[in-house]
């Protein structure tokens, strides 16, 4: 090859990524209303995510301190971020029918989610959802499901009294998103996982794999390139078995609402009770005044199963600043923030 073709070739390797550099910024910047305002201010790009990504929300509870309201620039669109209760309410109540997901967030996340409920719309949507709805509604499902809750709460206070008296530092959202799977599977599926207990390597492997997806796909919002990875990797599909895949998807979808939603609240419930040892106290107090203790003296000693046993439907009914202690913190700390 004569030297000035290969001169020709190395200048056009090295100012690929400089093009491909310049129509992505293009593309960012062109046709988004950027000085209008009648649009909500812009605070940088989607991509800018980047550099914060571990600390993400930390820094989107700084921009939305600035800015209620604010939009990063996408090629293709702008990502409108809100904390106004208006707008919330607006988008997942009021015309909740028109605030679909889009073609480009369904093309991120169905790899791992498919056809689930956190990544369909329409008739799809309702199917599963009711399906969701009939699990917890209707009485015979309510009343096993709140057994299956207690027996896994008695088991998880087993747990955590055990690693207390061995004084063994644990992870307690990791704990409380086992005892969650647990309970979900078995009011779902019919299942007994034991991952609180029992833990195997297959059932460690699968969680592991699970989280290490999850994050990964979230990981897509803020690489440009994970479409030409996924190009490189995808595997063939097989059409005949989409029945199978659908049923799946479902499984899937179902098993990430009951793990990472249950675990992440009372994780942040329970750091909000260290921060606030009034409210703790206070909580503390409601249940012990509902469900009083026999013996006080051995209060410390009492069997958990007994104890939850004494936790109906009635008394939960009752326990008014508990509730109120809850909600508070899924208003601080939503369970699906985005």
């Amino acid at each position: 090859m004569p030297m000035s073709a290969i001169l020709i070739l190395l200048a056009v390797i090295v100012l690929l990524p400089f093009i491909a550099f310049l129509i992505l910024v293009g593309k960012l910047f062109t046709g988004k209303s950027i000085k209008n305002p009648e649009y909500p201010p812009i605070n940088g790009t989607i991509f800018g995510q980047v550099f914060y990504f571990n600390t993400l929300y930390d820094q989107q509870t700084k921009d939305a301190k600035k800015f209620p309201t604010f939009r990063l620039l996408a090629p293709s669109q702008s990502d409108v971020y809100t904390i106004d209760p208006r707008n919330v309410e607006h988008v997942s109540k009021t015309c909740f029918g028109k605030y679909i997901k889009g073609d480009g967030d369904k093309e991120i996340i169905k790899d791992l989610f498919g056809e689930g409920i956190f990544a369909v719309n329409g008739d799809k949507w309702r199917q599963q959802r009711k399906l969701a709805s009939l699990e917890f509604s209707t009485r015979v499902l309510r009343d096993f499901s709140c057994s299956v809750f207690r027996q896994n709460a008695a088991k998880l206070v087993g747990v955590l009294v055990e690693m207390a008296a061995q004084g063994r530092d644990f992870d307690v959202q990791d704990i409380l998103m086992r005892a969650g799977l647990d309970s979900i599977f078995k009011v779902g599926f019919g299942v007994d996982l034991n991952c609180l207990e029992g833990w195997s390597k297959e059932a460690s492997n699968f969680m592991k794999a699970f989280d290490n997806a999850n994050a990964l796909i979230y990981w897509r919002y803020v690489d440009p390139l994970w479409k030409l990875k996924r190009f490189l990797l995808e595997s063939k599909k097989d059409p005949v078995k989409m029945n199978d895949k659908y049923l799946r998807d479902i499984i899937l979808n179902f098993m990430l609402a009951g793990k990472d939603s249950t675990g992440n609240t009372l994780s942040w419930f329970l750091f909000m009770l260290c921060k606030n040892p009034l409210v703790q106290e206070n909580i503390f107090q409601e249940i012990r005044d509902l469900i009083p203790i026999e013996d006080p003296e051995r209060e410390s000693r009492a069997d958990p199963n007994d104890f939850v046993a004494k936790i109906t439907e009635s008394v939960l009914d009752q326990m008014h600043y508990l509730h109120a202690a809850l909600s508070e913190t899924l208003r601080l700390y939503p369970a699906v923030p985005l």
